[in-house]
């Protein structure tokens, strides 16, 4: 058996970029409170200028493996240092010849969370994510985590609470046990969020609101057990729930959704709901991707 089977590490990629450090610095402090190996990946994702009326030009990846070289090492001590204050860590870094997308999706086979950054756009920031935190957050064999770009104008909440949605589905579970393992990690309070329509019902609206608190205090019970040391608070409203749990991220220190992904391959797509969230969080947010 690998080491990594036993204990995987959590997964980073950067490009050097201030973005990209911020998601080391989350990432190792992240590996840090599971005890867990970080392993840091830049890409060497060389432009090839080749077609109808172009030459092919030489490309020097010497000159690219020094800049990648550069760049991991800054990125391990940013990482030593952030996870410092919690505990030290095992750091491997790595440069590889191949684009950023396959490479991050293939090693996330063997994590226990990938890591991605994306770069903040100010007020027209939503809806404007990377295309590599896009693309593995629909494709990783392992839950991701992006990380929004520190900002100035950006509310962050080191100690406000982890955010869950909950639906009652095995994806939802997931989500879950994530969730409560991270807010338990972190010493800090758990809000459940489940949200409920009457469309295509014919329920009245309080039966639907008692139904769906019930299903809620079910659901988390046994996760109360299991994690006495986290406070929780629900929140049951009839309301969009990307809507709602977007509405939390703002002095939230994470939010965990669940992947509900469906399509003609396992992981092809995301759900509406993280999908949306994804692309509106203004925390970093945890796409809770069951491993394969």
């Amino acid at each position: 058996m690998s080491p990594n089977a036993i204990n995987p590490p959590v997964l980073v990629g950067t490009d050097g970029s201030a973005a990209a450090t911020d998601a080391v610095r989350w990432a190792a402090r992240d590996a840090a409170r599971h005890g867990a190996p970080l392993h840091i990946v830049h890409a060497i994702d060389a432009p090839i200028d080749f077609g109808p009326g172009l030459g092919f030009t030489h490309i020097d990846y010497d000159a690219y493996r020094q800049s990648g070289a550069v760049i991991t090492a800054t990125a391990r001590e940013a990482a030593a240092a952030a996870a410092a204050p919690i505990g030290e860590i095992d750091i491997s870094t790595f440069v590889v010849e191949a684009p950023s997308i396959p490479v991050l999706r293939d090693r996330s086979a063997d994590a226990r969370l990938l890591v991605v950054g994306t770069h903040g756009y100010g007020a027209i920031r939503r809806g404007l994510l990377g295309s590599v935190s896009t693309s593995l957050a629909r494709h990783a064999f392992c839950p991701v985590a992006v990380v929004p770009a520190a900002q100035d104008d950006a509310p962050v909440s080191a100690h406000g609470p982890v955010v869950v949605g909950v639906d009652g589905s095995a994806s939802g579970a997931h989500a879950l046990d994530i969730a409560f393992d991270e807010a338990s990690r972190r010493g800090a309070p758990l809000l459940a969020v489940l949200t409920w329509s009457e469309f295509n019902r014919y329920t009245s609206r309080s039966d639907m609101q008692e139904e769906a608190e019930t299903l809620l205090a079910e659901t988390i019970a046994g996760y109360q057990e299991k994690y006495p040391d986290v406070r929780v608070s629900r929140l049951v409203a009839e309301a969009r729930p990307a809507k709602c749990l977007l509405g939390t991220t703002a002095l939230a220190q994470l939010l965990v959704v669940g992947s509900h992904g469906h399509g003609g391959f396992p992981g092809m797509t995301l759900g509406s709901v993280s999908q949306a969230v994804l692309h509106g969080a203004d925390c970093p947010i945890i796409i809770a991707r069951p491993p394969n």
